[in-house]
Parts: C-alpha cells; sequence; structure tokens
C-alpha cells in the first residue's frame, strides 16, 4: 500500500503528504487541522512563533506564527529568515566508489568526445539571426539523407552582441558562451555569422579563446558577402563544404570519463527533494566515481543550503569561491529591492515549496555526495574531473547555456510540476518527480523517479539513471530531440548596461 506521508528526517517537526489529504484525517497520532495539498507539509507538532522549520533534516525558514501540530505549513505560516553556517569547511568529503563505465561517443581531434554529431551555426549578434535560421532551414531531413551520421544542422541566435560595452563581464560571458560552443564536441563543426560592425568581433571573439579557422570552423560577414541573400547562399556553400567531413565521424567505445553532465532542476515541487533530485544525486556519484564529471549550476538556487556544499569543498579556496559568488547574487538582488528569498515561483509555491531554503535542499541534491573540487564562472571551461560548480542565474535555459558552453555533453533536468526544456546541440534527459506528471506529460518525461516513494530505494534508482545517461550518451534519442526541442533555448547570460 502506498505511503500517504512521509517524515524525511529524524530531526523533522513536519511531514511531507504524498497524497491529497483531508482536514480531520488521523495520520500517527497527528490529526489534520486543514486539507494539505500533495507534495506540501504539515506540523507534526506544535512550532512556536519564530523557532526553525525542519525538512529533510535542514532548518527551511522559521514560524511566522505560532503552529499547531496538524497545520499545513506554508506561506501563511513559514518565513524565510537566517543564515546558514558557512565556518565549516571541507568536513564531509567522501570519495566515490570507482568503477568502469563506458558508452559510444564521437572522438574529435583534440581529443574531446561528443555524444552527438551536429554541425553548428552560431551568431555573434542578433543583427546575423535571421540569415543563420535561413542556412539552417536549408538543411532539411531529406537534404540531410545522404549524411546518415549527422544529427543535424542547428542554428543559434542571441539577444545581444552589440549596444554593449567592450569590455567586462557582460561581453565577457558572451564570448566565452560562444566561443565554448564553437569548440564543443558535439559539433563536426560550427559557422559563426556576424554582421561586420558589432561589438562583438568575431576574430577577438575566436583570439579570446586560442581558437582558429580552419575546415571545421569558418566564419562569414553579412557585409562582406554583400547582405542578406549573398549571405546565406554563401553560408549555405560552407555548410554544405564541412557535411562531407562530419559525415565521416562514426561513434566508439570509449571511457565514461569522457561525459561532463549538466546538473538542472526546473519547475520543482514538493516531492523534488524526495525522489529526482536525490537520485540524480545517486547517479551523479556513480559517474564520478567512472571518472565522469558533474556541473551543479544556478547559484540564487542553492542560497540556504550553501553548507551542505562548503562542507564537501576540496580546499579552503574553494570554498571561500562559493561564497563570493552568492555575496555578489545578493548584492545583484539588492539593488532592485529583491531578496534571494523572491525565488520561488508562483508554480513552486503550489506544489509545495514555501522558501528559497527548502528549494536550495533539492537543487543541491542533484550534486550526490561527492566533493566539490572547483568553481568557475559563467560558461567557463570544466576542465577538472569530479563535481564542478558553475556561476549561473537560475534560470533554466540561461544556466544550462552556460554548462553547454563550459563543456556539458549531457544535461539531467529534474522536473516536478513539468517541464518543456530541451538542449539542440546536447541532450537533455528529464526525469519527473512524481508519477501524475510522468503520465500528464508522457510526451516530455524520460525517466519516472516516482517510484522512490514506493520502495525502490534511491541508490537502485540512481543505477536506473547511470545507466539511461549512458545509453542516451550512445545515442539512445530523448523526448526533448524526438520534439524538435532546443534551437531556441540558447540564452547566453549577459549582465551589463545596454546602450
Amino acid at each position: 500500500m502506498q505511503r500517504r506521508w512521509l517524515i524525511a528526517h529524524s530531526r523533522d517537526n513536519v511531514a511531507i503528504a504524498l497524497e491529497a489529504l483531508d482536514a480531520g484525517d488521523i495520520l500517527d497520532g497527528v490529526t489534520l487541522l486543514a486539507p494539505v495539498p500533495a507534495g506540501h507539509k504539515f506540523a507534526i507538532q506544535a512550532i512556536a512563533q519564530g523557532a526553525p522549520v525542519f525538512k529533510l533534516g535542514h532548518a527551511i525558514g522559521v514560524a511566522s506564527r505560532e503552529i499547531a501540530a496538524g497545520e499545513h505549513v506554508h506561506v501563511d505560516n513559514l518565513a524565510f529568515a537566517g543564515r546558514v553556517d558557512r565556518n565549516a569547511v571541507g568536513t564531509d568529503i567522501v570519495l566515490p566508489a570507482p568503477r568502469q563505465a563506458s558508452f559510444d561517443g564521437f572522438v574529435r581531434p583534440d581529443g574531446r568526445v561528443g555524444t552527438r554529431n551536429h554541425i553548428a551555426i552560431l551568431t555573434s549578434v542578433n543583427c546575423s539571426a535571421t540569415v543563420a535560421k535561413r542556412i539552417a532551414a536549408h538543411f532539411t531531413p531529406e537534404r540531410l539523407a545522404a549524411y546518415p551520421n549527422v544529427d543535424g544542422v542547428i542554428a543559434f541566435s542571441h539577444m545581444s552582441g552589440c549596444g554593449m560595452a567592450k569590455t567586462g563581464r557582460g561581453i565577457d560571458n558572451l564570448r566565452r558562451t560562444i566561443s565554448g560552443y564553437a569548440a564543443h564536441p558535439n559539433f563536426a563543426a560550427t559557422l559563426i555569422v556576424g554582421l561586420g560592425c558589432e561589438v562583438n568581433q568575431i576574430d577577438p571573439l575566436l583570439d579570446s579563446a586560442g581558437l582558429a579557422e580552419g575546415a571545421r570552423l569558418r566564419q562569414l560577414s553579412i557585409q562582406d558577402a554583400g547582405g542578406t541573400i549573398a549571405a546565406i547562399a554563401a553560408g549555405t556553400a560552407i555548410v554544405e563544404a564541412m557535411l562531407p567531413i562530419a559525415n565521416l565521424c562514426t561513434r566508439q567505445p570509449v571511457s565514461a570519463q569522457h561525459l561532463t553532465i549538466g546538473l538542472q532542476c526546473g519547475a520543482s515541487d514538493g516531492y523534488s527533494a524526495l525522489t529526482a533530485n536525490p537520485a540524480l544525486g545517486a547517479a551523479t556519484d556513480l559517474l564520478i566515481g567512472a571518472g565522469g564529471r558533474a556541473i551543479l549550476s544556478e547559484t540564487p538556487e542553492i542560497f540556504g543550503a550553501e553548507d551542505l556544499l562548503l562542507r564537501r569543498a576540496a580546499s579552503p579556496q574553494v570554498a571561500q569561491s562559493l561564497i563570493d559568488r552568492l555575496g555578489w547574487w545578493e548584492e545583484y538582488a539588492a539593488r532592485d529591492g529583491a531578496s534571494l528569498d523572491n525565488n520561488p515561483s508562483p508554480g513552486n509555491k503550489a506544489g509545495g515549496i514555501t522558501t528559497i531554503l527548502e528549494k536550495s535542499l533539492g537543487a543541491v541534491a542533484k550534486a550526490g555526495t561527492s566533493p566539490l573540487n572547483a568553481v568557475v564562472d559563467y560558461a567557463g571551461a570544466v576542465d577538472g574531473p569530479g563535481l564542478t560548480f558553475m556561476d549561473t542565474p537560475g534560470y533554466d535555459p540561461c544556466s544550462a547555456t552556460g554548462q553547454i558552453a563550459g563543456g556539458a555533453n549531457l544535461i539531467l533536468f529534474t522536473t516536478g510540476r513539468g517541464s518543456v526544456f530541451g538542449s539542440g546541440p546536447v541532450p537533455t534527459i528529464k526525469l519527473a518527480s512524481n508519477a501524475v506528471l510522468a503520465m500528464a506529460m508522457a510526451d516530455d518525461i524520460d525517466v519516472d523517479c516516482s517510484a522512490v516513494l514506493n520502495g525502490v530505494s534511491l541508490q537502485q534508482m540512481g543505477e536506473q539513471l547511470f545507466d539511461y545517461l549512458l545509453a542516451t550518451a550512445s545515442g539512445r534519442q530523448t523526448a526533448s530531440e524526438a520534439l524538435g526541442l532546443g534551437e531556441n533555448e540558447w540564452v547566453p547570460w549577459v549582465p551589463g548596461a545596454m546602450f
């Protein structure tokens, strides 16, 4: 019989409803005083005003008024407050068990390995977006049929590249993103299209990343080509010359150490921190044990649970770098009179998440228990093994774009309310936290993690996810790939003034 509620940790003073509960229900001696929706919390003991509320063994806020046993705990009686202890650094270092694993990937000339074999058309500036898309549109499935080893030709456009400062964080982020995609192992070849007069000039962009033109990397200026029609024709000819080169690439067995996964969660609910996120954490540890890499991101969404990462920091320098990133985000939010606790969305709250502290517990759970080895800037290259934290916004498309630019060749995305995200060059595996979602949005979901609530251990689910990600890396199509998602979800993070 399925459990109706769950007390997740011995320290907790709330339980989580696993189905909709009615007022008057008696659960382990506690009588519910009001209905409690599925995924939401109720008090299992009286909680005094100002006292901490614990879920998953961690404080998620304080009672804004006295809460009676059996009362629904949510936005009307639970408030964000307090700061976690950031002084315990490196106290919870646990190395994952080593293991052997492999997948079939595309080995590139630089030794990196792709999970897909696309040709990319990138834009230096928004002015070249339409030309890039028209070039890509020429390469229909019928025209690509002669190149069976090529997964597709994808154009990526963005909203920036000019009207911005020539130096600073904005253009640095944009250049790292574009150059990271240009050199990504999931691309056999890349064409970068510019207008010609933009701030984000292509030559300095390539120079900043140590990239040079060749058969696999070309650039095109619309102004030099003679306008829109001429540029489309020239770009089409360039891609046609790239196709035979790309088609020579075939899959071969390689170690799982060549996998880098980006960890994402979006539209989370009260189940996310119980099922999909910790199951993904178990799979992440398995991949790291096999020599692979994982990228945790979304800096505003680890706020309040950063102590869990600091205790796993490989060095004081790594810990301080993470603290510095969080400090920047607090100041950034304060400039607009906001708080990082503004982060839980209406959908998060409808699903049972009340505060950013509660949301952050689930976000951190995706990263398993492995040591935190590095902290990098947005779209920064992830070169080292194990777990890396990348500074990104919490906005999923923007965060995943940075992870892919940093080298992620798989994205694993947990969701409780439902997401339709995809990432064109990199397969996105979407994990449902609950069975209702998995059934309602079956076309968008790859794996249902709700079995954790019915006796399947997190470790068992982690093993299933690990096998699934290896199969996906070897060519298994994801739900978002089948739907053709991913071309429009390319969102580089470009902070700074716009002129």
